[in-house]
């Protein structure tokens, strides 16, 4: 399409019909709230962007249409003709349309939002994919500032749209785009770093400073409009990603700014940093917040951008930026500003050390103030309570410098950090009895939330922890007492008890946060004896509830309880604990608990409890045996097995004694996870005294062996409980991969074989041919099987004379192959694992194919031209290979019957018959592997290559005429290059297969794709692929 501007080509009667069409198509898409009139209308909208006259009626929309949605419809096209990679459009049409999108949206000011934010996307779309091409040594689409400068000259609506222009420009530079390779979206956005982006942030702030300096009136919505755009511009610019490290968000607060150093006179000038903070105080709270993020990125800069000097000075200045906001807090009221300002004081600690921050001049001053902040934030927990997660941070890394700050200034921590501790404890405390009263969402049903708090107070909480541990005491002390005499009490109300327990568990988990925090090289022994007596006082609290249990029990106690406990664990269980510890000298004191043996019998004693009671509740149930399987790995795990508690496990693992390994048919085969973690644990109990002890084997073997048996009865009548039995299998399969899991020695692994083959084997296999179509049943059997074939620490090292390895590979291979083919007689297309086995077939096995029915081989066919145009990189090319194959086959059996050989073998002769019958199939193929060269970006050329020669050896008269047929689809002008690309590509090439001739016609076809893509892209026609190709 040459001239944008001329309208002459399209005054008929036709485009006039059409455009009336279109609009009304537009408002059926948009208006409609029938589904039916929609979806055709939107059919019919597909049909008309692939249209070859598109791009000419987009143009007539913009002009004619007399709606909003059907501008929108001709810019989301145009866009979309932009953006293609497969036939792109010239250059002269693309500048053409870029001038005609600034032309349009400059005489028209005023357009719907939507369908100017349509054009700009199309404009910055162009600009970004052109921005490497030349026009006599131009750089035509790079003139981005020279565009928008007579919008900024204009009037406020002319203002709006230009800042748009760029602030929409750089996010889409800065997104990278899944339908062009990484490598060029880098290329371009390194470019446009380097040549532009530096101008475009000075030209906003200057546009910032500008606006700040005028009485603006920010009531007005075209003034507030281009205030927002300036924000939005400057975010987007500091924002950058500006060496490609595409940081994911969730981690942003330990972004640093990556700015380029030809950008340091912008941070070296105090001005740039002081704009941001006067407008923060001079514009409403709808806006502030962009500010704050704006300064966010700032105070994120790159340390090396200064030295020492500049750096201390730029600090200063930003700390004197926050105490301003918060000597002036009423915006903070606003859950945005007060969201986004928690994110800037986090960067005060992740880009600054604290040896830094307490010289300057202030310190004091923000340092309390900041505190006193943080504690009215803690207190209102119910406000913005995502936000408190970057003041935490900030207190997390400022206690965690403590110990390394050189600078002589006082850090003045020891004196706030106490107070945040204390408001973060009693705020949670105090939040029991509203949530309750008032029926509000618990934080502590969100475990990941409370966990990643709990983190950070493991930090804070050590600081001063004297102070730390004096008020977890009393507040301990009260609540048991509390909770003790309302339990003795006849007439207590069951809300005071439950407020109670919600208090307790919150101490339970912020004592197990504040053990977990401890540092060896950093303890004293006074801090582990303040240890010892918050540890006894859970224990004391565990004694109580444990009794209760029978009648009663609170599920957010006990998960606060396992929290401790690993905790604890982690801390002062193992071989790296000094025993003569003044924790355990402490609760030998109070509890009589003398040794590490004697606590550990307690972790166990809850282990069995909760398991006893709590078998039904899954989430206590995996936390208890995760806990246990921690226990089973580490250094204490030999002196487990002595306790008798242990012995009972490993003696009574029966539903009777532990529920949770009942049958129970209210829950979901999935919820018999853990089981696999507790066998994994007993497993390894088990094989510390095991030896080669058969006996004490077959005895813990036991319930499992009853649980085999009583499956292979179910499956030896024709009527049976079906979920009984799925539920039976499940936990039996589960069990036993746990127990293959944990024995990881040889002899036991073979105790474990000969006890499952060959007796059981059968059952499981039955299992997969009766439930293969069933997730939750396959799943855990076949992922025992993969367990048992895992030649864990060399266990499968079998004697030479021994078959068991060959029985193994035998019932593993029995069981994929019964899996596998009953899954493919209900699930035919498996993608890249299906096409993976045509390729194996179609390589080594072409015989077998050849004496397939008719039917399975024309299916096999039909797959493989679906898979040729697949979006699957992999599918494809292995789809390339399988057809590669399959003609070489047929071009060699067609040789051999044309030299007179002996009698070919008659599956031969059939599949060369249903060829002939069929040669559709294969015409089909060499079509769309044509196709694909030619038309499309073709990622996978060389694999493409292989099967084309054979494909046009078997068809010449088909290629011959397929040739004539795109030969003539050209311009007249280009038909005699286009037929000279063919000829080329044929050039010494023969009519055989060998590697040398395939060769050849790799590098041809190379040169045949380059130079029939330069042929079509000085074309000012759009080529029709549907029509040549049909």
């Amino acid at each position: 399409m040459a001239g944008m501007e001329s309208m002459e080509w399209y005054e008929t009667h036709g485009f006039h019909t059409s455009l009336a069409q279109l609009e009304i198509l537009c408002k059926q898409l948009y208006e409609t709230t029938e589904t039916g009139v929609r979806l055709q209308a939107e059919k019919a909208l597909v049909e008309f962007t692939n249209s070859p006259d598109c791009l000419s009626k987009c143009q007539l929309l913009l002009e004619r249409g007399s709606s909003s949605y059907s501008q929108l419809l001709a810019a989301t096209c145009l866009s979309k003709l932009v953006s293609r990679t497969s036939n792109p459009l010239p250059l002269e049409q693309r500048i053409d349309i870029r001038n005609y999108v600034l032309n349009y949206l400059a005489t028209r000011p005023k357009l719907a939002e939507f369908v100017t934010q349509a054009l700009i996307q199309l404009y910055s779309r162009i600009t970004k994919l052109g921005w490497f091409d030349c026009q006599k040594d131009d750089y035509v689409f790079r003139n981005v500032i020279a565009d928008v400068t007579r919008f900024l000259q204009d009037s406020v609506e002319h203002c709006i749209i230009g800042v748009t222009i760029l602030s929409q420009l750089t996010n889409e530079i800065n997104q990278a785009d899944t339908s062009h390779p990484l490598t060029k979206h880098r290329k371009i956005a390194s470019s446009f770093r380097d040549s532009s982006l530096f101008d475009i942030f000075t030209l906003s702030c200057n546009l910032l400073k500008q606006a700040s300096g005028k009485n603006l009136n920010l009531n007005d919505e075209s003034q507030h409009g281009l205030l927002m755009q300036l924000l939005k511009l400057s975010h987007n610019c500091l924002n950058y990603d500006f060496i490609g490290t595409s940081t994911d968000e969730s981690s942003d607060d330990l972004c640093t700014v990556q700015i380029p150093t030809s950008w340091r006179s912008a941070f070296l000038d105090s001005s740039t940093l002081q704009l941001f903070f006067d407008l923060y105080h001079s514009i409403p709270p709808s806006l502030s917040p962009l500010v704050l993020s704006c300064l966010v990125q700032i105070a994120s800069v790159r340390r090396s951008l200064f030295n020492n000097a500049e750096r201390a000075k730029f600090l200063s200045h930003l700390v004197d930026g926050v105490k301003r906001i918060l000597e002036n807090p009423q915006s903070l009221s606003d859950p945005n500003n007060y969201h986004e300002f928690c994110r800037l004081l986090a960067r005060l600690k992740s880009n600054y050390q604290l040896g830094e921050l307490v010289k300057v001049e202030n310190y004091p001053e923000v340092i309390r103030l900041i505190a006193n902040f943080t504690v009215t934030s803690l207190q209102h927990w119910e406000f913005a309570p995502n936000s408190v997660h970057y003041l935490l941070s900030l207190w997390q890394r400022l206690a965690a410098s403590v110990p390394y700050v050189k600078a002589t200034e006082p850090h003045l921590l020891e004196t706030y950090t106490p107070e945040v501790t204390k408001a973060y404890i009693t705020s949670r405390l105090e939040s029991v009895c509203i949530i309750l009263r008032d029926g509000l969402e618990d934080p502590l049903d969100d475990a990941g939330l409370v966990q990643q708090q709990l983190d950070q107070l493991s930090t804070i909480g050590r600081c001063e922890y004297e102070k730390t541990c004096a008020l977890l005491v009393q507040l301990f002390d009260q609540s048991a007492q509390t909770y003790q005499e309302l339990l003795q009490s006849t007439n207590s109300s069951t809300i005071d008890i439950t407020v109670q327990e919600g208090r307790l568990t919150w101490l339970v988990y912020i004592i197990g946060a504040v053990i977990g925090g401890r540092v060896s090289f950093a303890s004293t022994d006074e801090q582990d004896a303040m240890d010892g007596e918050l540890v006894c006082r859970v224990l004391q609290l565990m004694n109580l509830t444990d009794s209760r249990l029978a009648q009663a029990g609170n599920e957010r106690l006990e998960l606060a309880m396992l929290s401790f406990f690993e905790q604890f664990r982690k801390i002062y269980i193992g071989d790296q604990v000094q025993k003569s510890s003044k924790l355990y000298r402490r609760l030998s004191e109070v509890l009589g608990l003398n040794d590490e043996t004697m606590v550990l019998s307690v972790f166990i004693g809850k282990i069995i409890t909760n398991l006893k009671y709590w078998g039904q509740c899954e989430p206590i149930t995996s936390k208890t045996l995760q806990l246990l399987n921690d226990l089973s790995i580490g250094y204490p795990f030999a002196r487990l097995v002595k306790l008798s508690a242990v012995q009972f496990m490993l003696n009574n693992h029966t539903s009777e004694h532990f529920s949770f390994l009942g049958v129970n048919n209210q829950s979901n085969l999935s919820d018999m996870r853990c089981r696999t973690t507790f066998y994994t644990a007993l497993g390894r109990l088990l094989m510390v005294d095991l030896g080669e002890d058969e006996d004490q084997f077959e005895q813990f073997m036991l319930p499992l062996t009853a649980a085999f048996e009583a499956v292979a009865q179910m499956f030896s009548t024709n009527t049976f409980n079906e979920q009984e039995a799925k539920r039976t299998l499940v936990g039996l399969v589960r069990d036993l991969r746990g127990i293959a899991f944990a024995f990881n020695a040889k002899t036991s692994f073979m105790m474990l074989f000969d006890w499952i083959y060959p007796a059981y084997m059968p059952i499981l296999q039955r299992a997969i041919e009766l439930w293969y179509h069933v997730p939750a049943c396959t799943t855990p059997v076949l992922k025992l099987m993969a367990e048992l074939v895992h030649n864990r620490s060399q266990r499968l090292q079998f004697d030479v004379s021994s078959p068991n390895g060959i029985l193994l590979f035998r019932e593993t291979s029995k069981m994929i192959t019964t899996y596998g083919t009953t899954l493919t007689g209900d699930y035919p297309k498996l993608s890249q694992s299906f096409y993976s086995l045509l390729e194996v077939l179609t390589q080594d096995h072409m015989n077998f194919i050849a004496s397939l029915e008719p039917h399975v081989v024309m299916y096999i066919l039909s797959s493989i031209s679906e898979g040729l145009t697949a979006l699957d990189t992999m599918v494809c090319t292995g789809c390339c290979s399988s057809l590669d194959h399959i003609a070489t086959y047929l071009f060699k059996q067609l040789s051999r019957s044309t030299k007179k050989r002996p009698v070919a073998m008659a599956t031969d002769e059939r599949f060369l018959h249903i060829m002939q019958q069929h040669p559709e199939m294969i015409q089909q193929m060499l079509s769309t592997v044509l196709n694909i060269i030619i038309f499309e970006d073709c990622r996978n050329q060389w694999s493409m290559s292989r099967p084309l020669l054979g494909l046009i050896l078997l068809n010449e008269k088909y290629f011959a005429d397929l040739r004539n047929s795109i030969v003539n689809s050209q311009p007249p002008e280009k038909q005699q290059a286009m037929h000279l690309c063919f000829e080329n590509l044929m050039e010494g090439i023969e009519r055989n297969l060998l590697t040398k001739n395939r060769d050849r016609f790799t590098q041809n076809l190379s040169v045949f794709r380059r130079e029939v893509n330069d042929s079509m892209k000085n074309s000012s026609y759009g080529v029709n692929t549907n029509d040549m190709m049909s």
